[in-house]
């Protein structure tokens, strides 16, 4: 017999028709966010739905003791994202991150007080300019209050860091994080701090690409030796995936950070011929960008799992068409209220633990045996 809510239905299209009726939604009774989620958004379609669905994808790669990273591209710090990504590393639910370095660098200013604060995109530029102000979007920051006293802090960081071996992005910002610990009189307004508190190893993808690299030109421009190896990154994040039962990422927006990640992957059985993973377990993306543009940011999941990316085409993944600004707190306030608390994995610590083993199963370099044959 058809269902009652789809009573009268053409019995061919019966099959199509067993899902929930969507309903006249009730924000009564719902005022709490998970309410709000599992009982309104939950319950809707288009991209209402894809958000409990990721907010629930979430929830349960955390209870499923995935190893989770944390991918951050557009300007998320600026909007105070920092406080979000301080939760969800506390709780044990962001085991590393790969953000490009401008979100980090924007998140060492509140630590510090420095002005960043509100504004409108309804101005005059020049004027802005004119007077010592950059904008995001509607977003003012001081030109010398912030910028470049900001720009001291790193160079005083960096000054007292011994640069003269091979390093990873993962070790310099681990090394900044801790000196705005000792230094900051607010240090709990930064993730990178935080980040170094619970040894979460923060990666970004394209070092020189911020105004952190912009200013890591002097220390070299004046003779200091400044080995910072991105092909270390390359090793550490692709160890730390090897080693973990099951990974899982949250993609705010794409870009580089999201690539870094999904690499990991083809890294591994391409490169390194090694069988033992199969592609990422978990996947969510919050994005504008669309896919028929060709562009990596609005690539589906379907088709990275056809680079080897992502264990399934379709099974565990989830990406939600909107601003990052209004889903992400979302889905990380659902995930804090319905997952259990971790244990921080602590994954800085074992870096090199980890980097050894990756070294261990590595196969012989292909180049140097035909030449070795020859």
């Amino acid at each position: 017999m058809p269902n009652e809510k789809h009573k009268g239905a053409c019995p061919k299209a019966q099959r199509w028709l067993d899902g929930p009726m969507i309903e006249p939604l009730r924000l009564e009774g719902n005022e709490a966010v998970v309410d709000l989620i599992d009982n309104v958004y939950a319950k809707s379609g288009f991209n209402g739905r894809r958000l409990a669905a990721a907010a629930k994808l979430f929830a349960r790669m955390i209870d499923d003791n995935a190893t989770v990273a944390l991918t951050v591209a557009g300007a998320m710090t600026p909007i105070g994202m920092s406080g979000i990504f301080n939760s969800l590393i506390k709780n044990g639910f962001v085991d590393f991150v790969i953000s490009t370095g401008a979100n980090l660098y924007h998140d060492l200013h509140r630590p510090y007080a420095m002005p960043m604060v509100q504004g409108s995109p309804e101005v005059d530029d020049n004027e802005l300019a004119n007077e010592g102000v950059a904008r995001i979007y509607d977003v003012f920051i001081a030109d010398d209050e912030t910028l470049m006293a900001t720009d001291r802090v790193i160079l005083e960081a960096v000054e007292r860091m011994d640069t003269s071996t091979p390093f990873s992005t993962a070790t310099l910002h681990h090394r900044l994080g801790t000196a705005v610990r000792a230094s900051a009189p607010h240090p709990d307004k930064s993730f990178v701090a935080t980040a170094a508190e619970y040894d979460v190893p923060v990666f970004t993808s394209s070092p020189g690409d911020s105004s952190i690299g912009m200013n890591l030109i002097m220390p070299v421009l004046h003779g200091k030796e400044l080995n910072l190896n991105p092909i270390l990154d390359v090793i550490e994040t692709a160890a730390i995936v090897r080693d973990a039962d099951r990974n899982g990422v949250v993609e705010i927006g794409g870009g580089s950070p999201k690539n870094f990640y999904l690499q990991t992957q083809p890294t591994l059985h391409q490169i390194l011929l090694d069988p033992s993973k199969g592609g990422h377990d978990y996947f969510i993306q919050l994005t504008t960008d669309s896919p028929h543009w060709g562009g990596l940011s609005g690539a589906t999941p379907s088709e990275a799992r056809s680079w080897g990316k992502l264990k399934d085409a379709y099974e565990n993944n989830v990406v939600v068409y909107s601003c990052a600004s209004l889903t992400f707190p979302l889905i990380a306030q659902y995930a804090l209220v319905k997952a259990k608390k971790r244990e921080p994995r602590r994954l800085f610590r074992r870096l090199e633990k980890l980097t050894g083993a990756l070294r261990d199963i590595a196969p012989p370099d292909p180049i140097a045996q035909d030449q070795d044959a020859g």
